[in-house]
């Protein structure tokens, strides 16, 4: 039998990317999506993830799991925060998008550039990258830039304009590190296609990154799991 996983979403159009990635690393999975614009909108509009945004995020959480999420993938850094308060008191796996490109931005390099699109996705995405690199006794140095304009040119569907942007940031910060992340998951889509940037560094994201670790994740958990019912 199929088991089911969850994906919460801040941004509608990310859903057929995730759909995707999930059928081609995870086909034993059956995939359900929980969208709601506001938690980002309302992050951003506060300038952080508030208390009231921290809950309603856990309260998507909660409704994955009582809807028979086996396990829950959050595609947001923005609310990551949220996530990791929650994460101990659930009973099945959860995931942020994001923690699967951490860790390997810290084993790729000493010298980590982050860029971002929106300066409420910064701050949890160097909280993320600084407690990643503690647990695996690391300690990068880390530059991080947001582009500016970037996110409001794709708000208004302008998707070349938004590339541009942070194409011309990716340019600019790959002399100086050795591995650069792109905060959001909207920002994968520079990576794509024949005007993908050459910088003679690796450029991670956190999408495919991101169910490749939950896939490392579930298949550790169900090991045990199948370990402890043997026993």
């Amino acid at each position: 039998m199929q088991r089911s996983l969850a994906i919460i979403h801040t941004v509608t159009g990310l859903v057929p990317a995730f759909e995707d990635l999930v059928r081609r690393h995870l086909p034993d999975w059956r995939p359900f999506n929980i969208v709601d614009e506001s938690l980002l909108r309302n992050a951003i509009r506060d300038g952080r993830l508030t208390p009231e945004t921290g809950r309603r995020v856990t309260g998507y959480i909660w409704s994955a799991i009582d809807a028979g999420a086996d396990a829950i993938l959050v595609t947001c850094s923005s609310i990551g925060a949220a996530v990791d308060a929650a994460r101990p008191f659930c009973p099945v796996p959860v995931v942020r998008v994001d923690e699967g490109m951490a860790d390997e931005a810290i084993r790729t390099g000493s010298r980590i550039g982050v860029l971002a699109t929106l300066s409420t996705t910064l701050e949890p995405t160097l909280d993320l990258l600084l407690s990643r690199a503690a647990a695996m006794t690391h300690s990068p140095s880390i530059v991080s830039r947001v582009c500016d304009g970037a996110f409001e040119t794709l708000s208004k569907g302008d998707r070349a304009g938004h590339d541009a942007i942070v194409l011309r940031e990716l340019t600019a910060l790959a002399g100086d590190v050795d591995v650069i992340v792109l905060a959001q998951a909207s920002m994968a889509r520079v990576l794509e296609g024949p005007s993908a940037p050459t910088l003679g560094i690796p450029v991670l994201s956190s999408p495919e990154l991101g169910v490749l670790y939950l896939k490392a994740c579930l298949t550790v958990d169900l090991g045990a799991t199948e370990r402890a019912e043997e026993s």
